[in-house]
C-alpha cells in the first residue's frame, strides 16, 4: 500500500514539474506558399451551448472542411478547446459547445458566403441540435480585421441583436472599445498599454534612448504612440523618426523609396515595428536589395525578417524581436492531433505549420544542436525526437474565448440553478443580455496556468514573452524565446533574459549599442545645443577643480575645500601638506646660507674683538663696529623663523625680529656715519660740533630709532598680528602652510621706516666720501647703504610675483643678501688688512701713508 503511494507520489511530483518547464526553443517546417485568392482572409465560427449530448465524431466535418485552408490551425485550436469543455464534468456540467455555421472563405473550396448560410438555415451542418436555438445565446468568434469584423457584425446584428454575442481572436482594434456602440463585442488579444511599458522596460535594460518607430495611420497606432510616449516619459528615450503608414503609401513606389531611406537608413539600431505595418517593411526588403545592416527591429506580429536575395549572417544582423503576449504552453495538443487525423507518422506530422517544441527540460541545447545541424541532418534528428505544438497568438486567443463563453455560462448557470423555472420562458434576447453581465466580469485561469481577465470586454496582460524567429534553411524555422516580462518574477524582478539563448539566437553576447550620442564619461558632462533632444548632447571637460564621478553628469561639482580635483577630474584626492621646510633643496640651500654668514659674522667678531687694539679697530669705533657685528649675525640668523612648519610664536617672531634687529642695524650704521662726518667737522678750527662728538651724542642715535620700530611693531601687533594661515590655490593638489602678516599695511610701514633710515645713512655717508680717508670708512658705508638699498627695492616687485613658499623664499633671501651687503662691504676690507696686511695695521702706517 505505502509502495503504491509512493509510486504515485512520485509521478504526480513528475507531471508537475513538466508543468512548469517552459520551453525556449520553436521549430516548424516552412512549406512553399500557394496562391490562393482565400488564403488572406479569415472565417469566422458562430458558436453555441446545447444541453444534448454530441456524437464522437462531431467535429470531424469541421475539420475536414478546413483542412487545406492556412485557417486550419485557427479550428484545431477551436475544436481542441471546445473538446477539452465538454470532455469537462467539472465545468458546464449536463451541456455541450458545438458549432453552428462557419462564416466567410472557411472552406476555400465552396466559399459559402455569409448571407447565404442565414438566408438557407438547411446548409447548418448540425440543425438537429437546435430545437431551442431562439431562447439561447450564441457567439461570433471572428478575426479582427476592423472592415470584415466591423462588415459581419453589422450584418448580424441587424436581425440577430441582442442574440448574438461577440468574440474577436485577431489583434487589438480600439475602433471597437467603445462600449457604447459596441456593448456586445469583446476582444481577446490583450490592450496595448502594458505592451508599451514591457517594450520601455526592455529598451532601458539594454541602455537604448535613440529609437525609431513605425507604425500604422489608424485610432490603433496614434493610441500606442500615447502609450509609448508615455511610458517613456522622463526615462531618457528619444525617437530618432516616427513614421505613420497607411494603405496608400504600400501602392506609391516614391514613397516606398523615401521610406526605405527614413527608415532602413537611419542612424539608429533598434527600430520598432507596431502592427501591421510589417508588411510595408517586408514589402520594401522585397522590392529592394539593401546593404547589410546591424539592425534590431522590434515587433508586436510573428515576422521572419526578410533576407532579400542574400543570406545575411548574425554577425553583422540581429533580426526580429518580437513582443508575444506570454501563454503556458499546452500538453497534449499533438495527441489531439494525431487523434482527430489519425497521423501517425512522424514524418507527416512534422510538416503541420504549427509551431513544435521539445517536451522535456533540457530544449535550449537540443535548439543548438539544431542550428549547428545542416537541413537534412536536421530533419533527420528531429524524427527521432520528443516533442509536443503550439498554439500560435490567435490560437491562443481563440482557445482563451472558448474557455471565457464556458465560464461566463458556467456562472450564470449556477446562479440560475435555484430560479430554473422561472426563467424557461426567456427569449434568447434575455439571454443573451445575461451572458453578457457575467463575461464581462470573466476572470479564471485556463488549463495552461495563463490567468485571464475579462475587465469591461477587454484582456489585461501584463506577462510578455521575447521571441527571435529565424530561417535556419529555406524549409526549417526557428523561434527562440530570449526573455520574460512579469511582475510575477522572484525577487521583486519584472524582467529575465536568457542570455544562453541570445548568445544562440544572435551569435554574440552583448546587444548591439543606439544612443543618440555616446555617454560622457567621468569628468566629462553633458551639454546640449539648442534644437538637440534630451537624448543627444556633447560631452564637454569639467571646469578647473570640479569632477564628476558618475557617466553622463549634467553638471560638474566643486571639491571640498581641503581636496582637489585629479587629472581625470573623476574624483576628488586629498590636498598634501607643504611649506618651506629644511628638507627641500631651497629651504636646505637657505639655511646652510643664513648659517654660514652667521657663522663668519661671528668670526669677524672675533677677531675685531682680538685685534681690538689696533689703529683700524679703534678708528672705526669699536663699540658700534661690535653692535653692528651682533646684528647682522641676528639678522642672519632671524632667517630660521621663516623655515619650517609655522605656528603663531614663529610668525609673530618673524616679522617683529626682522624689523627691530634691522633697525638697530641700519641705525647702528648710520650712527657710525654721523660720527665720521663729527669728528673730520670738529677738528676744524673754531667748530662748535665737539661738545656733540666727545658727549657721545650719536649713540643716542640707535636706542632711539630703534624704540620707533618698536611702537610700529607694537601697534602691529595691537591691530592685526600675522598668523597661520594656509595657501590653497597657487601649487596645484597641495595646501602650502604660511605666515599671514595680517596687516600689509603695517609690513610696508617698517619697511618704509627702514628705507628711511637707509637713505638717511646713504645721504650722509655720500656726503662725507670726498673727506680724507686716511681714518674714513664713509665710502664704504655709502656702499653698503646703496647695496641695502637696491635689495630692498628689488624686493618689492619681485615679492609681488611670487606666491606660496616662494614669496617666503624671496624674504629669505632679501635678508641675506641685504646683510651680506652691509657686512661684506663695511668689515671685509678690514679683515683683509687685519689678517692679510698686519704691517699695515700701525699707527706709524696710518701716519705715514693713507692706504684707504
Amino acid at each position: 500500500m505505502f509502495v503504491f503511494m509512493g509510486v504515485f507520489l512520485l509521478l504526480n511530483i513528475t507531471l508537475l514539474m513538466a508543468n512548469f518547464i517552459d520551453p525556449r526553443c520553436f521549430w516548424r517546417i516552412n512549406l512553399d506558399e500557394t496562391t490562393d485568392e482565400y488564403l488572406g482572409l479569415s472565417c469566422a465560427f458562430i458558436l453555441a451551448a446545447v444541453q444534448t449530448p454530441i456524437e464522437k465524431d462531431y467535429f470531424n466535418k469541421t475539420l475536414n472542411v478546413l483542412k487545406t485552408t492556412k485557417n486550419h490551425k485557427y479550428a484545431l485550436a477551436l475544436v481542441f478547446a471546445m473538446d477539452e469543455i465538454n470532455r469537462n464534468p467539472d465545468l458546464l456540467p449536463n451541456m455541450s459547445l458545438i458549432i453552428r455555421y462557419t462564416l466567410g472563405h472557411c472552406d476555400r473550396k465552396t466559399g459559402i458566403p455569409t448571407p447565404y448560410l442565414f438566408h438557407k438555415k438547411k446548409q447548418s451542418p448540425i440543425h438537429d441540435y437546435f430545437c431551442n436555438e431562439e431562447t439561447m445565446c450564441s457567439f461570433l468568434l471572428s478575426e479582427s480585421n476592423w472592415e470584415v469584423s466591423l462588415s459581419s457584425w453589422n450584418y448580424l446584428n441587424s436581425f440577430l441583436s441582442p442574440r448574438l454575442l461577440m468574440l474577436t481572436y485577431g489583434p487589438f482594434q480600439s475602433v471597437f472599445s467603445d462600449d457604447e456602440q459596441y456593448p456586445y463585442l469583446y476582444q481577446m488579444a490583450p490592450k496595448g498599454p502594458s505592451l508599451a511599458l514591457a517594450m520601455v522596460s526592455f529598451i532601458l535594460y539594454f541602455k537604448w534612448n535613440w529609437i525609431g518607430l513605425v507604425i500604422p495611420d489608424d485610432d490603433q497606432g496614434n493610441q500606442f504612440l500615447l502609450e509609448l510616449k508615455k511610458q517613456s516619459e522622463n526615462k531618457e528615450i528619444c525617437f530618432a523618426f516616427v513614421k505613420m503608414i497607411s494603405v496608400d503609401d504600400v501602392s506609391l513606389p516614391h514613397t516606398t523609396e523615401m521610406y526605405y531611406s527614413q527608415i532602413v537608413m537611419s542612424l539608429t539600431n533598434i527600430i520598432i515595428i507596431y502592427g501591421e505595418t510589417y508588411n510595408f517593411i517586408d514589402l520594401i526588403f522585397r522590392m529592394l536589395d539593401p546593404p547589410t545592416l546591424q539592425r534590431i527591429w522590434i515587433t508586436t506580429i510573428e515576422w521572419n525578417f526578410p533576407t532579400s536575395n542574400t543570406d545575411i549572417n548574425h554577425g553583422t544582423f540581429y533580426g526580429s524581436l518580437t513582443f508575444l503576449p506570454h501563454h503556458g504552453e499546452i500538453s497534449g495538443f499533438k495527441n489531439f492531433v494525431q487523434t482527430w487525423f489519425h497521423v501517425r507518422n512522424t514524418d507527416l506530422y512534422l510538416l503541420m505549420q504549427e509551431w513544435k517544441y521539445f517536451n522535456y527540460e533540457d530544449s535550449a541545447s537540443n535548439c543548438k544542436i539544431l542550428k549547428n545541424n545542416s537541413s537534412d541532418a536536421s530533419f533527420d534528428w528531429l524524427m527521432e525526437q520528443k516533442f509536443d505544438m503550439t498554439f500560435s497568438e490567435s490560437s491562443h486567443n481563440i482557445y482563451n474565448a472558448v474557455h471565457a463563453i464556458a465560464h461566463a455560462l458556467h456562472e450564470m448557470n449556477l446562479q440560475q440553478a435555484d430560479n430554473q423555472a422561472t426563467d424557461n420562458g426567456k427569449r434568447a434576447s434575455s439571454h443573451c443580455l445575461k451572458v453578457n453581465s457575467f463575461l464581462r466580469r470573466t476572470y479564471f485561469t485556463n488549463p495552461l496556468g495563463d490567468k485571464v481577465f475579462m475587465k469591461q470586454r477587454v484582456i489585461m496582460q501584463d506577462e510578455y514573452d521575447i521571441v527571435h524567429f529565424g530561417n535556419l534553411s529555406q524549409h526549417l524555422g526557428i523561434k527562440m524565446k530570449l526573455g520574460k516580462i512579469s511582475p510575477y518574477l522572484p525577487h521583486g524582478r519584472h524582467f529575465h533574459l536568457y542570455e544562453d539563448m541570445i548568445e544562440l539566437a544572435t551569435g554574440r553576447r552583448k546587444m548591439p549599442s543606439s544612443v543618440c550620442s555616446a555617454d560622457c564619461s567621468p569628468g566629462f558632462r553633458r551639454l546640449w545645443k539648442e534644437g538637440m533632444a534630451a537624448c543627444c548632447f556633447v560631452c564637454s571637460p569639467c571646469p578647473e577643480n570640479e569632477i564628476s564621478n558618475e557617466t553622463n553628469m549634467d553638471q560638474c561639482v566643486n571639491c571640498p575645500e581641503y581636496q582637489y580635483a585629479n587629472t581625470e577630474q573623476n574624483k576628488c584626492i586629498q590636498k598634501g601638506v607643504t611649506f618651506l621646510s629644511y628638507e627641500e633643496p631651497l629651504g636646505m640651500a637657505l639655511a646652510l646660507m643664513a648659517f654660514c654668514f652667521s657663522a663668519f659674522t661671528a668670526l669677524v667678531l672675533c677677531v675685531f674683538v682680538k685685534h681690538h687694539d689696533t689703529p683700524i679697530v679703534k678708528a672705526n669705533n669699536r663699540s658700534l663696529s661690535y653692535l653692528l657685528l651682533m646684528s647682522l649675525m641676528f639678522c642672519f640668523l632671524c632667517s630660521f623663523f621663516f623655515i619650517g612648519l609655522p605656528n603663531r610664536v614663529i610668525c609673530v617672531l618673524q616679522q617683529i625680529t626682522f624689523g627691530i634687529v634691522f633697525t638697530v642695524a641700519v641705525s647702528t650704521v648710520l650712527a657710525k656715519t654721523v660720527i665720521v662726518v663729527l669728528a673730520f667737522k670738529v677738528t676744524d678750527p673754531g667748530r662748535r660740533l665737539r661738545y656733540f662728538l666727545v658727549s657721545g651724542t650719536p649713540n643716542y642715535i640707535i636706542p632711539i630709532c630703534s624704540l620707533l620700530q618698536c611702537v610700529l611693531c607694537a601697534i602691529w601687533l595691537a591691530v592685526s598680528p600675522p598668523f597661520v594661515d594656509i595657501d590653497e590655490h597657487t601649487l596645484h593638489g597641495h595646501i602650502i602652510i604660511v605666515c599671514n602678516k595680517g596687516s600689509d599695511t603695517a609690513f610696508y610701514c617698517i619697511l618704509g621706516y627702514l628705507a628711511c633710515l637707509a637713505l638717511g645713512s646713504f645721504s650722509v655717508a655720500f656726503l662725507a666720501k670726498n673727506l680724507p680717508d686716511t681714518f674714513n670708512e664713509a665710502k664704504f658705508l655709502t656702499f653698503s647703504m646703496l647695496v641695502f638699498c637696491s635689495v630692498w627695492v628689488t624686493f618689492l616687485p619681485v615679492y609681488h610675483s611670487t606666491k606660496g613658499k616662494h614669496m617666503v623664499a624671496v624674504e629669505i633671501f632679501s635678508i641675506l643678501a641685504s646683510s651680506a651687503g652691509m657686512l661684506g662691504c663695511i668689515f671685509v676690507p678690514k679683515i683683509y688688512i687685519i689678517l692679510m696686511r698686519p704691517e699695515r695695521n700701525s699707527t706709524q702706517k696710518i701716519r705715514e701713508k693713507s692706504y684707504f
